[in-house]
């Protein structure tokens, strides 16, 4: 399955709306490693204002962020708007149930990361989720308004 055929995405209003709203975005799987796709992604989102958690038990601290070692280990004084996945599909279950536990608003699933379990545990308890698409693509989309 390409991610092209494996999407899960809202409408670009809604998407306007949820990049618009979320302050802090906790990256489960980002990296230090400059050259891997959570960092670049990261990295743009903090360029862009937005606060980044880096969740990643071999991390201490990316982008001059501390790192925690799993979402439930994040303290509870920092709102965790949207739950950014760079993890494969078959761990994403879990992460969804973290990510509902901590009141995120968003579970996103980067590009190529599809599952229907991790969906369905978000959207009943009232996330939006998003699958199997890039949040730095389609920030950029549509602030272009494409």
């Amino acid at each position: 399955m390409t991610s092209d055929d494996a999407t899960y995405l809202p409408s670009d209003q809604e998407l306007r709306s949820i990049l618009g709203e979320a302050r802090t975005i906790a990256v489960v799987g980002l990296s230090s490693n400059p050259d891997r796709p959570s960092y670049e992604v990261a990295e743009f989102l903090q360029d862009k204002g937005y606060r980044i958690v880096p969740v990643n038990p071999n991390e201490t601290e990316v982008l001059g962020e501390r790192a925690y070692a799993s979402l439930p280990e994040v303290p509870e004084e920092i709102a965790v708007d949207v739950v950014d996945v760079f993890r494969r599909a078959e761990q994403t279950p879990e992460v969804a149930e973290q990510a509902v536990a901590r009141g995120a608003k968003v579970l996103w699933l980067q590009e190529g990361i599809v599952n229907d379990d991790a969906r369905r545990i978000g959207e009943e308890a009232g996330l939006t989720v998003i699958m199997g698409v890039c949040i730095k693509k389609q920030k950029q989309r549509v602030e272009r308004g494409s």
